[in-house]
């Protein structure tokens, strides 16, 4: 702490002890300095700022695929798969396939993926519901 200082000493004060002087709040009245190395200072800010990018975590979207008419045992192998990908923290779009005539019984598709809402309720929440894209019904599941 040097206290309220003119800019010449400021300056002549941070020449002699080989540091800079860096302007920390020039709002203020009056305006707020320190003596520092700007170099080694530069270095720390970006070494926080890679740290922090580090740390954070990416969410990726999942894909599910199934077929209105899937098997008991399938459907299980495909649900733990969901569960799985919303225990890491991914959302999940779970699509339904309509081949030929599966068309017609777009309602069946629609049970299947109300079925699968009602098993991952308490893990996830619903980001879109089912709707249609052509020959595909897919919902987005997030997890809370």
């Amino acid at each position: 702490m040097m206290g309220v200082l003119g800019i010449r000493e400021a300056i002549y004060a941070a020449d002699q002890a080989g540091l800079d002087l860096v302007e920390i709040s020039p709002n203020a009245v009056p305006p707020v300095c320190k003596i520092l190395d700007y170099g080694k200072f530069k270095y720390e800010a970006q070494k926080k700022a890679n740290a922090a990018r580090k740390k954070q975590k990416v969410i990726e979207v999942k894909e599910i695929k199934m077929r209105p008419g899937i098997d008991t045992h399938d459907y299980d192998v495909k649900m733990r798969a969901i569960r799985k990908f919303l225990g890491e923290g991914d959302k999940v779009k779970v699509t339904l396939r309509f081949r030929g005539r599966e068309m017609v019984h777009q309602e069946l598709g629609a049970q299947l993926l109300e079925k699968v809402r009602n098993e991952v309720n308490e893990a996830a929440k619903v980001e879109q519901y089912p709707r249609l894209e052509g020959r595909h019904l897919s919902m987005v599941i997030a997890p809370r």
